[in-house]
């Protein structure tokens, strides 16, 4: 217990804005899975040196080959139409996630996009979340620190009304279309305007010193959730084929 208390400190209190809120949150709320998964989480923080985590990032901190990857990506997000392919099919739902790939391995769901399911070396899983019209989650931690989460708005929001906080900073998607965090992180989204929000969802490997053995931790989490994976996404509609 002793060793798990001390992972957990450390885990808690790189975020930003620590204060009793996000401790209590982190301890005993919504963030547990993510205490329970602490040791695992310093261990790939160990296997990840040189590179510290930065905790928000910038592509230009990725090294050139993850950067061009994501670029690959981004340009064949941005020559489907996405927006009017899914549109439909979320007017109903509060908020609504389509998985493309998980992981690593491909998933089916309702609109067939071929370049999501290309073989990427570092770009692991991806998705497409929509929030509704005033929508937000609540505040929350991701569980593993093996990826980090890249989100791109794929719509032009017209406002500053939708964002995205983690910690101390807060990234309006009018202003940056892109952002990629940490999201063992405490962080909340919000789309308190009156148009839907489309973005990407990706998963990235987190860069490494040794990256054989954090590519080793994302197959495994793929093996251990890949038939489960609702489970992640409770509050939202999991769309698939």
């Amino acid at each position: 217990m002793i060793f798990y208390f001390v992972c957990g400190i450390y885990d808690v209190t790189r975020n930003k804005n620590l204060n009793w809120s996000v401790a209590e949150a982190y301890f005993l709320g919504n963030g547990v899975l993510t205490w329970v998964l602490s040791p695992f989480n310093v261990a790939m923080d160990i296997l990840a040196l040189p590179y510290f985590n930065k905790g928000v990032y910038k592509l230009a901190d990725l090294p050139k080959p993850y950067q061009d990857e994501i670029r690959r990506l981004i340009e064949a997000a941005n020559q489907q139409n996405l927006v009017g392919k899914l549109q439909q099919r979320v007017e109903q739902e509060s908020r609504t996630m389509f998985f493309f790939k998980w992981y690593g391995a491909n998933a089916e769901t309702i609109v067939d996009i071929p370049a999501f399911h290309e073989q990427y070396q570092y770009v692991k899983t991806i998705g497409v979340s929509v929030f509704n019209k005033r929508q937000s989650t609540s505040k929350h931690f991701g569980p593993l620190r093996a990826t980090l989460r890249l989100l791109y708005n794929i719509n032009t929001m017209d406002d500053r009304s939708a964002y995205i906080v983690v910690g101390d900073t807060t990234n309006y998607w009018q202003d940056e279309k892109m952002f990629i965090f940490d999201d063992t992180l405490q962080h909340q989204s919000f789309n308190e305007s009156d148009k839907v929000r489309y973005c990407l969802f990706v998963d990235i490997i987190r860069p490494a010193g040794l990256p054989a053995l954090l590519a080793g931790a994302v197959w495994l989490n793929r093996l251990l959730t890949g038939k489960i994976n609702s489970i992640f996404y409770k509050q939202w509609t999991l769309v698939q084929r």
